[in-house]
């Protein structure tokens, strides 16, 4: 007869590092690691394991005996229920001192890589209100606290606009202040919600997939540009028209508003048919005098300041002298393409997405660079002997790919190649240690210079240079 285990708690656990996936470490009395959600390194805590694996235990801390020096309080209220900034009551020179430590970890024990002397990462100077885009959904039963629930009072309009609580997919957080993006994204999200409720809009069930107001998405600029895209699940002219001009009325620096109606499962915008509704269907961003045209579908790092400091260190690494053929991988819209063009002699784009590609050579138009061409395809099948022949054998080749990082094949065509080169830019340094070693016996990593993206978060960017042995 099988007994269920009970969760096991230890007691005054001291917390000694921070793991993957923002969560942080600590030592069990039977030496086994226990992961933590809600702990910082430094504190001496109680925990309470819900899971037990051969290796490890995950728990919670349930009890926090001494508090660590490296702990900070979160400006947000929401901090704990939402997901999104899972470190923000860790001090940021620590938040750095984890994620360099991450990186190093990774490309070690992963890669088992010699590395030289690792660069100190490089921060970001805004920690809050760094981000150009955020995403909100609308839900007709907002996520209620504890609290709330074995209360006896009304608790009101039930109605959310706000983000998904962590691995629910039908729960929506309602929020009236974000910290991710600068004004006027909480006034212009917090006005809508207003609105809808006041004019009875109905908010989505994404259980039963019934309701109007689905998603609203909210890009800004460098440049000062706004677009607002809002998702309704049905046509319903009236409402839609009341509620758009509102937006434009009550915001009139918005320069693109644009809707989808999407009947379809999920909220995917990438098989829609987007409508622009007043302005333009796009906003730019701006680099160097460079400037990015962008639609609701496009992708641009999400952090603009950083981006430009990412693609510094990247064309740094590249060290051109203007005689350089430079092959661009995973080029999404040509951004790092078209940034380093004017150091290069002639820059090659590939990329699997035709949207990415079309907007890649239409910035290419508009920034009046000529010495870049753009191909579309998968890059195991794209990036291959014809491919070289025709285009040129290239100098120097940087690498942007995914965070599942480089197909093997790709891998495989890349030493088939042997440019004297390669940058490869990484949002995991995980996948990119695992590539690395692949390479390794036919280039040295000469230079590592880790990049936060991302301040109150886990993820780190990482760039490494490779050169042939």
């Amino acid at each position: 007869m099988s007994r269920k285990k009970r969760n096991l708690v230890f007691e005054n656990l001291e917390v000694i590092d921070a793991g993957a996936k923002g969560k942080t470490v600590a030592k069990a009395p039977d030496g086994k690691v226990v992961f933590l959600p809600n702990a910082v390194p430094g504190d001496v805590v109680d925990v309470k394991t819900f899971k037990k694996r051969k290796a490890y235990y995950e728990g919670k801390a349930i009890v926090f005996h001494k508090l660590s020096d490296k702990r900070v309080e979160p400006p947000c209220k929401y901090f704990g229920t939402c997901g999104g900034c899972k470190w923000q009551d860790m001090g940021y020179e620590h938040q750095l001192y984890f994620k360099q430590k991450e990186v190093v970890n990774n490309l070690t024990r992963i890669g088992h890589i010699d590395l030289p002397e690792v660069t100190p990462i490089l921060g970001s100077k805004q920690q809050y209100f760094y981000r150009n885009k955020m995403e909100f959904s609308f839900s007709d039963s907002r996520w209620l606290t504890q609290n709330e629930i074995q209360s006896d009072k009304d608790l009101g309009d039930k109605n959310a606009l706000g983000f998904h609580i962590p691995g629910m997919w039908d729960k929506i957080l309602d929020i009236d202040k974000c910290h991710l993006q600068e004004d006027p994204s909480n006034a212009i999200r917090n006005a809508v919600k207003q609105f809808a409720v006041a004019n009875s809009l109905e908010f989505f069930n994404t259980r039963n997939q019934k309701g109007f107001l689905r998603t609203m998405m909210i890009r800004t600029s460098s440049t000062g540009d706004i677009m607002v895209l809002v998702q309704f699940f049905k046509e319903d002219a009236k409402k839609r028209e009341l509620l758009l001009d509102f937006i434009s009325e009550e915001f009139p620096e918005i320069t693109s508003l644009q809707y989808v109606i999407n009947g379809k499962g999920n909220d995917t915008i990438y098989d829609q048919d987007v409508i622009c509704y007043k302005g333009q269907d796009h906003i730019f961003e701006e680099m160097e005098g460079l400037k990015f045209k962008i639609n609701a579908k496009s992708f641009y790092q999400t952090n603009s300041e950083q981006a430009y400091e990412l693609y510094k260190i990247t064309r740094d690494f590249a060290r051109l002298t203007g005689n350089e053929l430079v092959y661009d991988l995973y080029t999404g819209t040509g951004t790092i393409a078209q940034f380093i063009a004017k150091k290069a002699k002639k820059v090659v784009g590939v990329e699997s997405v035709p949207d990415a590609i079309e907007a890649a050579k239409e910035n290419a138009q508009l920034n009046n660079i000529n010495n870049v061409e753009f191909f579309v395809g998968d890059m195991k099948q794209v990036f291959n002997d014809d491919f070289i022949s025709t285009h040129g054998q290239p100098d120097v080749i940087i690498t942007d790919p995914p965070r599942d990082g480089m197909h093997k094949d790709v891998v495989a065509q890349l030493l088939n190649i042997g440019a004297e080169k390669i940058v490869y830019v990484s949002c995991n340094s995980a996948t990119q240690a695992r590539d690395l070693a692949l390479m390794d016996a036919m280039y040295k990593v000469t230079k590592v210079q880790p990049v936060d993206m991302f301040p109150q978060t886990f993820h780190v960017e990482n760039v490494v240079l490779l050169e042939k042995r």
